[in-house]
């Protein structure tokens, strides 16, 4: 156990060494074990942590930087040194720019004269093996993106390197960079929008906490002090021990230690764990409390229930652009009402929801009954947020593509936590599928 946290010590001086260097420092991990005094596979473990963290970064033909690191919130737009990975590239000239935001890319399928009008500064021209149009994109401050595996001449590689606007060359074609890009900036959209524990804990001020040695009479005076009623508990070496709350200590007095009283191997999540996994975790176990811990578990912060809620609904209130194929699946669907006032869905199963037997995809089915009981049972609740707890699914008969296909949605039992529903999908009155399944509510404990 010693050596144990006798290594992890080392790791987390290693690390503050790294945050300590000047920003643009080349780090070797030759040189960072033999001046920490620890064995190459030690420091190496904590540049790749620093890596993640976003305070190193590896660039081609350089080596690892130590750098500023960027905040979670993840740009709409591409930088060049994005655009190398994206296309699996290499940098021929202009290798400093690789920082540089890119804000449109320009495909030069056309004559000089013309391609001309539409580069601009921060752009990026996609074009084959034309030196003019490589050097009349540098000279209007653009980068250049050569498809199909060429080169550039030295002269253009020159005047790049003195503007530091990269020129980059990819093996592939011209249509497949466009796509690959194109596809890129979307994943961003859709990233976006995936809020993360770290969007959370980043706003909060410093962490409270207890330590092992606590008494009552310290809970007590942390709970008046920060109005909170769960706290994490952490030993000497900041690790997660367990959780106290209110509840732990009702009939203890002051002067007892919390020791004892304490829930020992509590349930934790990282930073990089999203808010609606959170919510699930919440909602399984039955807690509206999380500490927050690094991969050693030691204490960053915690997040409770509402904090999560609020957050995902803010969230939703943003605008969106990227979709998952599953929005885009569920957005072919209408929603109307029968005479009853009850909502149902109707829609048509085109060609990307089917099989390689032309059949819908069992998986694309269970998709569209899900997405049409969580809107059910959010209508009935009033605007509530739900998660599937259990899911039966009965295949009937196939349907093909281009079939317009009816999903009924009937609530069985309607709770405070609970949800039950039973879903039918229908194509000219034939049943094609019926599902059974139960939600749980994340606004209720």
């Amino acid at each position: 156990m010693e050596g144990h946290e006798e290594s992890v010590t080392k790791h987390e001086q290693l690390l503050q060494h790294i945050e300590g260097l000047k920003i643009g420092t080349k780090i070797s991990v030759r040189k960072l074990a033999k001046s920490l005094g620890v064995s190459e596979g030690t420091a190496y473990r904590a540049v790749k942590e620093a890596e993640n963290l976003g305070i190193v970064i590896t660039k081609e033909r350089i080596g690892t930087v130590r750098v500023e690191k960027k905040p979670r919130n993840i740009s709409d737009q591409l930088t060049f040194g994005d655009v190398v990975e994206i296309v699996e590239g290499h940098v021929l000239g202009g290798a400093e720019g690789l920082d540089k935001t890119l804000y449109k890319y320009v495909i030069g399928a056309m004559k000089i004269d013309a391609m001309a009008r539409y580069i601009d500064a921060g752009s990026l021209l996609i074009v084959g093996n034309r030196e003019n149009a490589h050097a009349l994109a540098l000279e209007q401050g653009a980068g250049v993106l050569i498809t199909g595996g060429f080169g550039t001449s030295r002269e253009v590689k020159a005047q790049a390197d003195s503007l530091s606007l990269p020129i980059i060359s990819s093996r592939h074609d011209t249509f497949t960079v466009a796509s690959m890009i194109n596809r890129a900036i979307f994943d961003r959209l859709i990233k976006k929008k995936i809020m993360l524990v770290e969007d959370i804990v980043a706003s909060k001020p410093k962490v409270n906490m207890l330590k092992v040695t606590s008494n009552i009479s310290d809970f007590d005076q942390l709970s008046i002090e920060t109005g909170q009623y769960h706290f994490p508990v952490v030993d000497e070496w900041n690790r997660v021990i367990g959780i106290i709350s209110r509840k732990n200590v009702e009939e203890l007095s002051g002067d007892q230690s919390i020791e004892k009283c304490l829930t020992r191997h509590p349930i934790t999540v990282g930073l990089q764990t999203s808010l609606a996994s959170a919510a699930q975790i919440m909602v399984w176990e039955g807690i509206d409390f999380l500490p927050v811990v690094d991969r050693n578990r030691k204490l960053i912060s915690s997040i409770t229930r509402r904090e999560v809620l609020q957050a995902m609904r803010d969230a939703r209130n943003q605008p969106q652009m990227g979709e998952t194929f599953e929005h885009l699946m569920w957005n072919g669907f209408a929603e109307e009402r029968d005479e009853d006032g009850r909502l149902f869905f109707h829609g048509m199963i085109t060609p990307q929801m089917a099989t390689d037997l032309g059949t819908i995809s069992h998986g694309v089915l269970t998709s569209l009954m899900t997405h049409a009981g969580l809107s059910t049972a959010k209508d009935i609740s009033g605007g509530g947020d739900y998660v599937v707890d259990n899911l039966t699914t009965y295949f009937v008969r196939p349907v093909q593509i281009e079939n317009p296909v009816i999903i009924r949605p009937l609530v069985l039992e309607m709770t405070r936590k609970t949800c039950k529903l039973e879903i039918v999908m229908t194509y000219q009155e034939h049943l094609i599928s019926k599902v059974v399944m139960t939600l749980q509510s994340i606004d209720h404990a």
